[in-house]
């Protein structure tokens, strides 16, 4: 029996965190101390690092966490989150990038106890947005239906989503082909089949860069955003009517911009 106990794979933890890495050190020790600091301690910390050489790898090796090195994957942001994912021991999964991080030291506490009272599939919550040193007020959470977010009236911030780990399996990963909506690409089909159970509470605060905000970015990821959401029109095809007014009209607003 002592033999059978030590040879026992140990219980996956709650949470794996993924985090994806390029030549991060500038912003990455916010986001470890943030993960460090948790009060709630099963996890897992996954890194995807696609080659860094400036000190990114060793403020990893000196995070006192349960914590993994994917090293080398390359290919874009899409296939480095899916490495992650495929590697995640955890019950739930989450994205935390490299520059952003949590917003209290009790949210995955908090997201247990969400996951514990209601079962949820997948579990959302509100980001707060840092910008030039100042922290912004997080955006109105709308209630979630699958016709509301395929319209564009709900939004889904990617830094503060939970998913169970076995609905992967169902939907699939990240679409590797975009660069852009890989997001909501993964979200209209999570919502397909599950409702995001809201937290009504910022869980990350995002940095918002300069690389992050140009008009032609923009623009780029609004017309991939289009041809996404049109691969689910059927699925509430007035919905995406809706999205596609409120879409001519930003497209206007970013081609009138300054660059």
């Amino acid at each position: 029996m002592p033999n059978e106990l030590l040879n026992t794979p140990p219980k996956p933890p709650r949470f794996s965190i993924v985090t994806c890495t390029w030549n991060s050190a500038a912003t990455l020790a916010d986001t470890l101390a943030s993960v460090r600091t948790q009060s709630c301690q099963d996890l897992e910390h996954i890194f995807v690092d696609a080659g860094s050489s400036d000190a990114t790898l060793g403020l990893i090796d000196a995070h006192p966490v349960a914590r993994r090195v994917l090293h080398g994957v390359d290919g874009g942001i899409s296939r480095a989150m899916n490495a992650g994912i495929l590697a995640a021991r955890g019950d739930y999964i989450a994205h935390l990038h490299s520059d952003d991080y949590y917003a209290a030291p009790d949210v995955l506490d908090r997201v247990a106890r969400c996951i514990e009272e209601t079962g949820a599939a997948w579990v959302v919550g509100q980001v707060r947005v840092l910008k030039d040193g100042r922290l912004a007020e997080p955006y109105p959470m709308r209630p979630f239906s699958y016709r509301a977010y395929a319209s564009g009236h709900a939004a889904i911030a990617h830094p503060a989503v939970f998913v169970r780990r076995d609905l992967f399996a169902q939907v699939g990963l990240f679409d590797e082909g975009l660069r852009y909506a890989m997001d909501i690409d993964l979200w209209l089909r999570l919502a397909a089949h599950a409702t995001p159970v809201q937290i009504a509470r910022p869980l990350t605060v995002f940095r918002e860069h300069a690389g992050s905000v140009s008009s032609a970015n923009k623009l780029r990821a609004r017309q991939e955003e289009f041809t996404v959401r049109r691969r689910y029109l059927r699925k509430a095809p007035l919905a995406f009517a809706i999205y596609c007014l409120r879409y001519l009209k930003r497209v206007r607003a970013l081609r009138a911009a300054p660059t």
